[in-house]
């Protein structure tokens, strides 16, 4: 089986500035405990010319799509969106091909949500590595709302977990599940 029940794709390219959330996204979700039944997939430029043909709707029902979506929102914002809504050529990858088609045909055949960040910048044909601080900080959130589409709650979010990696890079000591102070 190539591809389980539920199938998270981060979708864009980390060289074209805001375009990498979608990777951003699933990198950070992959340092998370995922149910079996569930895949976080890297799908960069190709998924719906490559990954959205390879899914079996006999056994993938729900398809996350994470990726920059130009709505006309603040920079950063976050909106969970069904392909049917989404406005047309808002949905676009870095080369100007729409992406709302692939999506349209699989909608039938499987749940499909599209979690969209407005981006700051997408620098393409230019290379640009990195994401803008709006979309950088909407990471957490759109892990949040992910998490929550599959049903799993994790009891704390990304921005604690990051938190806490951060006082354990400064030298803290383990308090029970946290970090605390300094090592002794």
């Amino acid at each position: 089986m190539l591809y389980p029940e539920i199938v998270i794709a981060g979708c864009g390219n980390f060289l074209f500035a805001d375009d990498g959330f979608g990777p951003a996204v699933v990198e950070e979700l992959r340092q998370l405990d995922l149910p079996d039944n569930v895949k976080a997939v890297d799908a960069g430029l190709g998924a719906p010319h490559f990954i959205f043909t390879l899914l079996d709707p006999a056994v993938t029902r729900k398809l996350i799509v994470v990726d920059t979506v130009d709505f006309g929102g603040e920079p950063g914002e976050i909106r969970s969106i069904p392909p049917e809504d989404l406005p047309p050529g808002c949905y676009r990858d870095a080369h100007s091909w729409d992406l709302t088609e692939p999506l349209l045909r699989l909608k039938d055949a499987m749940e499909i949500i599209v979690i969209g960040c407005q981006p700051r910048r997408v620098s393409a044909p230019e290379l640009e590595i990195g994401l803008s601080d709006e979309v950088s900080a909407a990471i957490p959130r759109a892990v949040k709302e992910i998490l929550a589409h599959i049903g799993v709650d994790y009891g704390t979010t990304l921005e604690n977990l990051r938190k806490e990696e951060h006082q354990r890079e400064a030298g803290g000591k383990t308090c029970g599940r946290g970090w605390c102070g300094e090592e002794g």
